[in-house]
């Protein structure tokens, strides 16, 4: 058996229904607004120093003065635009380092393809290196704690000096051991 209701109790019940309905909604965009404002207010903060090398494709010389200074301000620029801190770039004919903080929200495995394909474009463009073909595929990349910055640093802008001492294989190699990571020298570079 229905219950018949009458027009005024149909309207309290419609009444109350859009209530409810307004209620939750309002509920929802109140509690949207106070996430957003924890959210806003909570900061993500890091400090993560890496070393970055790779190299020319095959450690091919190409990358000749004075065009390598020009190359290293179009990196430093690239890592700037991606909200990166870069402390010190610099590198050799056949390879560079690159000290930097990365932004969070950065993967590093895309920043150093963006460095690569960005420079890439560049070098081709303007013709910064007649015999450069390519950067090789992979790359290098290590983390040190801020204490070491400075030697770091150092280290990185005197790459010239560094290099009439040691090769770059041989150099790579005491990274990869000193980091404590194991690679095939069939895979190296």
């Amino acid at each position: 058996m229905h219950t018949r209701i009458t027009h005024a109790e149909g309207i309290k019940y419609f009444y109350v229904f859009l209530k409810t309905i307004v209620n939750v909604i309002f509920s929802f965009i109140f509690i949207k607004y106070l996430l957003l404002i924890f959210l806003s207010i909570m900061s993500t903060y890091s400090q993560i120093l890496y070393q970055i090398v790779f190299t020319t494709r095959n450690r091919k010389n190409s990358l000749t003065q004075p065009n390598r200074d020009k190359l290293c301000r179009i990196i430093w620029a690239i890592l700037e635009k991606k909200k990166c801190h870069p402390y010190a770039i610099n590198g050799t004919s056949n390879h560079l380092h690159i000290a930097t903080h990365i932004n969070p929200s950065i993967a590093l495995s895309n920043l150093v393809k963006d460095i690569k394909m960005g420079t890439s474009e560049i070098i081709k463009n303007e013709k910064l290196f007649p015999l450069f073909e390519s950067w090789q595929e992979g790359y290098g990349a290590f983390t040190y704690s801020i204490d070491a910055k400075k030697n770091l640093v150092n280290y990185i802008l005197n790459q010239e000096e560094h290099h009439r001492k040691i090769d770059l294989e041989t150099e790579y190699k005491m990274l990869l051991d000193e980091f404590d990571i194991q690679y095939n020298e069939k895979y190296l570079f």
